[in-house]
């Protein structure tokens, strides 16, 4: 994994596990306390910026892993559509519909409508989980 998509993660559970307690977010194991911007966000907003993250780090493991099989560079440049379904041709079909499903879910919790509520904390835990397990099976 790297450096990139392990930062986009420590961000997301920054800003859901966030209860004012300092947060280990490196590898190094070292504490960070919450930011002032953290603890005085709504929780709405904290959830749709962890999805945020989490988007962009499933991203980034998607194109490292149509990089590393040397995927055409307009396809991992393109839109993210089009770089799922290429990702079928460089993982396994359970990994890339996994990988399709969970982006389909954050791009919703992602975009904000006045008529419907954000994403909710336990729905932005469930896609650390999946979103995690993805990127791992996606690691070269």
């Amino acid at each position: 994994m790297n450096p990139t998509i392990r930062q986009l993660l420590d961000t997301a559970d920054l800003l859901v596990w966030d209860d004012g307690e300092p947060v280990d977010t490196s590898a190094a194991g070292t504490a960070t306390p919450a930011s002032a911007a953290v603890l005085t966000a709504t929780t709405a907003s904290r959830c749709r910026g962890a999805a945020f993250a989490l988007r962009a780090a499933l991203e980034s493991a998607v194109t490292a892993r149509l990089t590393a099989h040397g995927a055409p560079r307009t396809i991992r440049e393109g839109s993210m559509r089009g770089a799922l379904l290429w990702l079928r041709c460089c993982a396994e079909a359970g990994t890339a519909r996994r990988a399709r499903a969970v982006w389909s879910r954050l791009c919703l919790g992602c975009h904000y409508h006045q008529y419907e509520i954000g994403p909710t904390e336990d729905q932005v835990r469930a896609w650390r989980t999946e979103v995690a397990a993805v990127i791992t099976l996606l690691a070269p």
